[in-house]
């Protein structure tokens, strides 16, 4: 049995919002039994807080010992398909952020494709996080390689965790290799098979879920604890 399995835990769900500046965007709280650890978690372009792959990491998370915070951003929030300018998907990501703190002993920060890659732009600022966990870190568009999206990378301190599918067509293998030996904080966790949304053919979803997930647990007990605010 895997960890993950070995130490499931009784966890409560709450669903709810966050208010900020310039408006009001859905939660989902996966609240561990014990333990005060939080992982934040952005949604990637194209889906929301409930995309699936998203929502079943989350809930192992949870099960695991680690509380998680699901949210839309405001273009998913306002059901519109165009995602908003990076200034307000940070400003957004930063108010979740702050709300989350407040609860948390540890916090992380997080997400899935772009959530994850405004996560990693809001840590590069100077906010305060124990790390950063990313599923899919979308390095360059799809055919573009030449468009790296890595330059504030090495301004972040905090270890990070790479989460990739060695099939993902935003992420070419020797430019996410290289860019990792750019980053002494980084871990690289490479998922053979898996494509942009980490789906392996001939596996299914739940093994590839306790396979992330127990990577990230075992990850995340190594960092230490929250900078001071």
């Amino acid at each position: 049995m895997s960890k993950a399995g070995k130490d499931r835990v009784l966890m409560t769900v709450d669903r709810g919002s966050v208010e900020w500046n310039d408006g009001e965007v859905s939660t989902v709280w996966h609240h561990p039994a014990h333990g005060r650890t939080y992982l934040v978690l952005g949604h990637g372009a194209g889906g929301n807080l409930h995309t699936p792959g998203l929502a079943a990491f989350a809930e192992a998370l949870g099960d695991s010992g680690i509380g998680t915070v699901r949210f839309n951003f405001p273009y998913t929030e306002a059901k519109r398909r165009i995602p908003d300018p990076r200034p307000r998907l940070e400003a957004c990501y930063r108010a979740v952020a702050d709300r989350v703190a407040e609860r948390a002993d540890r916090l992380f920060l997080g997400g899935r494709s772009m959530g994850g890659r405004i996560a990693s732009y809001v840590v590069a600022a100077g906010y305060p996080a124990v790390g950063l966990v990313f599923l899919s870190y979308p390095l360059h568009p799809p055919g573009k390689p030449e468009q790296l999206r890595d330059a504030h990378l090495p301004k972040i301190t905090v270890p990070m965790l790479f989460i990739q599918g060695s099939r993902d067509n935003f992420a070419q293998p020797d430019l996410l290799a290289a860019t990792i030996r750019r980053l002494p904080t980084a871990t690289l966790h490479i998922l053979d098979g898996g494509d942009h949304g980490l789906a392996v053919r001939g596996r299914k979803a739940g093994e590839v879920i306790v396979e992330i997930v127990d990577v990230t647990v075992k990850w995340m007990g190594g960092q230490e604890s929250l900078p001071s605010r």
